[in-house]
């Protein structure tokens, strides 16, 4: 069974079959869902670059990012290949981020990181840039209902990813599906999100509903079980971070997303998060 999931998820992201066929697990799943928590929550600061795939109406939206994060407070700056640039600070611009669209009229606009602007075709906000999802993916929140789907992750063996050795951390999640939900009082998206585990966007597209959104007590709403019927994440051996993080939901692929260049831990001048920063156009 281990082999066949190591050839499965090797098939799935594309991987060598030769890499992805290694000797038998050296951790136990516990170990690594535990050590990857502890790498995630313990980030003072991380750069990487992310290449995102997700599914939205009318086919995949890919985008390549350039991100720097520093974590308490929270700080992000991003710019992807559009030249797009974000910059986030906490406490800053009255709670907005500063957005330099790279297009006509060419200014820098303040936006609200979780408006249906910045929101737009977005499966994530700015506020989860980097893994902000993923250990919440892998405990659920204090609001879960139900703890099937983080029972479902296995270490599935090892391979190798950017020429960096990895674990594979597997879920397979076939119960998944679409359940009626009808809050008792008015709830947010967000409230409603959490307690299923299945992040926002699939809940705003499915009802057309818009960020920030609440729904009214004893409305029904369509709500995703589970964050997805298949997940697969590929976590850097020495580091312990994701370096891929592939889900595929009831009609194929949902999100995938390739971090590489990872440098976590090491200090980022505080300038790197101001606008007049050599090099942006914010």
């Amino acid at each position: 069974m281990i082999r066949y999931y190591r050839l499965l998820a090797a098939a799935t992201l594309g991987l060598t079959t030769a890499a992805a066929i290694s000797p038998e697990p050296k951790l136990t799943t516990e170990q690594l869902v535990s050590r990857l928590s502890t790498s995630i929550q313990g980030l003072k600061t991380l750069r990487c670059t992310v290449r995102a795939q997700e599914r939205i109406p009318g086919g995949i939206q890919q985008a390549r990012t350039l991100m720097k994060i520093s974590f308490g407070p929270y700080k992000v700056y991003m710019r992807n290949q559009k030249g797009i640039e974000i910059l986030y600070v906490t406490g800053q611009n009255n709670g907005d981020a500063w957005v330099y669209p790279n297009s006509f009229p060419y200014v820098t606009l303040s936006l609200d990181p979780n408006g249906s602007v910045m929101r737009k075709n977005q499966h994530h906000s700015t506020l989860d840039a980097g893994y902000g999802t993923i250990a919440e993916m892998l405990h659920g929140s204090s609001q879960r209902l139900d703890r099937s789907f983080e029972k479902t992750f296995r270490y599935a063996g090892d391979t190798t990813v950017q020429g960096r050795p990895a674990y594979i951390l597997r879920s397979d999640f076939p119960q998944f599906r679409y359940v009626s939900y009808k809050p008792t009082k008015n709830e947010s998206v967000t409230t409603i999100s959490d307690k299923f585990g299945c992040g926002e966007y699939r809940i705003l597209e499915r009802n057309n509903l818009s960020p920030g959104d609440v729904v009214p007590a004893g409305k029904t709403v369509q709500v995703p079980n589970g964050y997805g019927r298949r997940t697969i994440m590929c976590v850097d051996q020495k580091l312990f971070l994701p370096l891929v993080v592939q889900v595929n939901d009831d009609k194929g692929l949902f999100e995938k997303f390739e971090f590489s260049d990872i440098v976590a831990n090491q200090p980022i001048p505080a300038q790197e998060f101001t606008k007049d920063f050599k090099g942006y156009k914010l």
